[in-house]
């Protein structure tokens, strides 16, 4: 497989990888049972002093998740940009980094989150490894 479509399959896994967690970023206050519902409770209720002003772990959390949102656009959108620079020889360390990253980032996932995201994370790591071992300078 030529880097380019090792990059974009990278790039398609990590934007189906953002709309999944957009919907659980967004819906994390939607408890399944009464149990969860008592701790999204008190993770609101409890207010602390941080950094000057009055802050809930629930802030953190849905903040935390957001950010995250725009991680994985960014993530998506690099592989995509990349995947058509193969001439330049910037996108070979680039793959390199963002393959990296994202391997990083599903061991993470498995160990705080759940095995789907962990995998998808993966499977988009690898290809961008792989694909930083098949550039060749050449146009792909």
């Amino acid at each position: 497989m030529k880097p380019k479509l090792l990059l974009r399959i990278a790039s398609v896994i990590m934007l189906l990888h953002t709309v999944g967690h957009t919907f659980g970023a967004l819906g994390w206050k939607n408890a399944p049972n009464t149990a969860v519902a008592n701790v999204i409770a008190g993770m609101e209720r409890e207010h602390f002093a941080f950094m000057g002003r009055s802050a809930t772990v629930a802030m953190f959390y849905e903040g935390y998740g957001i950010m995250n949102i725009f991680v994985l656009i960014l993530l998506s959108i690099l592989l995509w940009l990349l995947s058509g620079q193969a001439a330049n020889p910037a996108t070979r360390g680039m793959s390199l980094l963002l393959g990296i990253f994202m391997v990083i980032m599903a061991v993470c996932e498995y160990i705080y989150f759940f095995p789907l995201a962990a995998i998808m994370s993966l499977i988009a790591g690898v290809c961008a490894l792989l694909a930083w071992g098949k550039f060749s300078g050449a146009n792909s």
